[in-house]
Parts: structure tokens; sequence; C-alpha cells
């Protein structure tokens, strides 16, 4: 009977604690998420430099101490900051693959999306002016690819196996478009008049787009 009481309340503790462990990694997840908007804002506005994490802790309402539970430091939360720009614009661009059927439709679509985001003061300040910075290149170009770049390269990759690039190889052609974009956006960031650069790229690129298309075309590839 003893025993059998014991495992009883064993029981009804386990699952009262239940709710509460939920309850506590839910609010760890919205401190993190409040601290990473908070950096992503004060990163954009004033630069990784200039923006302290006890301004950032103090934006997000939380201690510091909150904070270095989440993060080593302050280049760890830049990198979470750096991660959320471009997982948002890797939605979007994954989103614009759904949109259409045509490969080629689809190719131009994602070009435009992105040369789109370029425009937004997060990704021009965080992913292109501060990222290689402070990451390093390599870091930098290594959580590209993996994001909205690698979209990209699905992109080629689609049209490769449709034989829309016959003869051409994923991985080279990959590199070189994005790094054509790559050194578009550094254009449109630094531009006075970023929206004009933008559209003349995004005009630039859809010809060119144009041209290889009629080539496959009249090869009789698709």
């Amino acid at each position: 009977m003893v025993r059998l009481r014991w495992r009883k309340i064993v029981i009804m503790a386990t699952v009262r604690a239940r709710p509460a462990s939920a309850r506590k990694t839910r609010y760890a997840s919205a401190t993190r998420d409040d601290l990473v908007r908070s950096a992503v804002a004060l990163f954009t506005t004033h630069g990784y430099a200039s923006t302290s994490l006890d301004v950032i802790a103090a934006r997000a309402r939380v201690t510091k101490g909150a904070l270095y539970h989440h993060f080593r430091d302050k280049q760890d939360l830049f990198e979470a900051a750096f991660s959320a720009v471009e997982k948002k614009v890797y939605a979007k661009l994954k989103k614009v693959l759904a949109t259409s059927e045509n490969l080629w439709v689809k190719a131009g679509l994602v070009v435009r999306e992105y040369l789109q985001s370029c425009l937004d003061p997060a990704y021009q300040r965080i992913v292109i002016h501060e990222g290689p910075v402070v990451m390093g290149w390599q870091r930098w170009r290594d959580a590209q690819e993996g994001l909205s770049f690698g979209v990209i390269r699905d992109a080629i990759a689609d049209l490769r196996a449709a034989g829309g690039l016959s003869g051409l190889p994923v991985e080279v052609t990959a590199r070189l478009v994005c790094g054509a974009l790559s050194t578009a956006a550094t254009m449109i960031a630094n531009s006075p008049d970023p929206k004009r650069v933008s559209e003349e790229t995004e005009d630039a690129v859809v010809r060119l787009l144009g041209l290889v298309r009629a080539g496959a075309e009249a090869q009789g590839l698709r």
C-alpha cells in the first residue's frame, strides 16, 4: 500500500511538472525571439560596433543575465540576427518557387524577389554590410549559401535537370549567378538611389535570362 501510494504521488508530481516545463520552454523561446528582434532593429539602425548588449537587453525588456543564457557573446547574437533576416528572405524565395510551373518564369521571379529583398534596410545593414566583417568572409558566405543563395542554386539545378541549361555544370553556374547577385546586392546597398539600381539590375538579369531561354528553345530544349 505504501509503495502504491508513493507511485501515485510520483505520477501526480510528474503530471503537474509537465505543464510547468512546457511554459518554461515557451517563455525561454519567447525571450530568445525578443532578443533577436531587438538585435535586428538596433544593428540595422546603429550598426554592430555602436550597439551594446545592455541596450539590446533593455529594448527586449530582459536582464543581461537572460541574454547570456541564450547567447555566448555579442557575435553569437549577431549571427542569430543575421540568420533571422536571411531566413525571412529564404521563406520569400521558397514561396516564389511555388507560384509557377514554368522553370524560366520561376528563375526570373526568384531573382526579382531577391533584388527586392536587397532594398530592406535590415538586409542591407546586417547581411550585406556587417555580415562579412563580423562573421568573416567564409563564414558569411557559407551562411548565405545555406539559405537565400541555396534557393537560387535549386532553381538553376531544376533548369539544368529539365534541359534548359544543357551542358552547364550546376555548381559553377550557381556560383557565377550568386556572385553576380552578391555584387548587385552590394551595389544596391551602397547606392544613394537603391531602388533605381535594383530596377536596373532586375532589367539586366531578366534580359539575360531571356537570351539564355531563347537559345535553349532554339535548340529544342525546355
